[in-house]
Parts: structure tokens; sequence; C-alpha cells
């Protein structure tokens, strides 16, 4: 059995269901990290963790159980930068994986982006989630499972 675990970032995740279909298909622990309620799940495999309201609360606690060789899930670039920096694979919900290569340039795109907005240069509009940004995140969370040796 796999060593490693998902952790999802879990307030506005839109890839739970894929997230506990690929799990489910590996029998990986899955940790759901909010803010607020979630949906309760009679899986044992399947552990919901309601952190406190606040600023971060859920990405520090992720940072402070995630594992080098873990896997994390979220659209939250620096705690993708963080779970980097703790050895974690990182996916964002569309699939896209975040590297010790590519995270450099997402930080800097995030602070001219919210530069951006608190100018009224940008609206802040987010592209819609569409069914192959579902698709390509199962395939990308199958291929990193796989990666990180789990095994059917």
């Amino acid at each position: 059995m796999p060593q490693f675990e998902i952790f999802v970032d879990a307030d506005a995740c839109p890839v739970k269901d894929e997230v506990l279909r690929v799990a489910d298909r590996y029998g990986l622990r899955t940790t759901f990290v909010a803010n607020f309620g979630l949906r309760p799940s009679r899986d044992e495999m399947v552990r919901n963790i309601v952190v406190p309201q606040g600023a971060d609360a859920a990405d520090d606690w992720i940072v402070d159980n995630v594992s080098a060789g873990d896997i994390v899930i979220t659209a939250d670039i620096p705690l993708a930068s963080r779970a980097l920096e703790r050895g974690a694979a990182v996916l964002g919900p569309t699939g896209r994986p975040f590297t010790e290569q590519s995270i450099g340039m997402a930080l800097a795109m995030r602070d001219l982006n919210q530069h951006l907005r608190e100018t009224g240069e940008s609206r802040g509009f987010n592209a819609s989630f569409t069914p192959r940004d579902r698709s390509s995140f199962l395939e990308a969370l199958d291929a990193a499972a796989r990666k990180a040796g789990a095994t059917r």
C-alpha cells in the first residue's frame, strides 16, 4: 500500500469528486482541509479537517502535515510554493502541475495580476472551469499517483 497521501485545499475546489475517484482507484488516504463544513464521508480513507476561519489557516494546516512524496491539490499559488518546499507534488484543479521550475513565474504572475486588479487595470475575471479542465485534472492526478508509487 502506498505511503503517500493526497491533501486537498477544499474550500473552493471544483474537483473533489475526481480526487475521490482516483484515490479510491489506488487505495489512497485523502484529506480535505477547509475553513467551513465539508460533506461527511463514511470512507475510512477520507479525512475532513475543518480549520478555524482566518487567512491561510487551511494552507498552514496542509503545510504542517504534508510530507515529501504526498500530493497537494490547490489553486493557491503561495500554498503550492510552500508544499513544493516540503517535497510534495502539487496540482492545480485544471491538472496543471506546479513544479520547482514553474512556481517562480506563477508567483510573479499572481503578484502582477493582483497589482493590476488593485490599480483598476484589470477586473480579475477568472476563466470558467470546463469539462476539458476536469478531464485534464483526472489524467494529471492519475499520472501523479502512479509516479508517486501507487498501484491498482
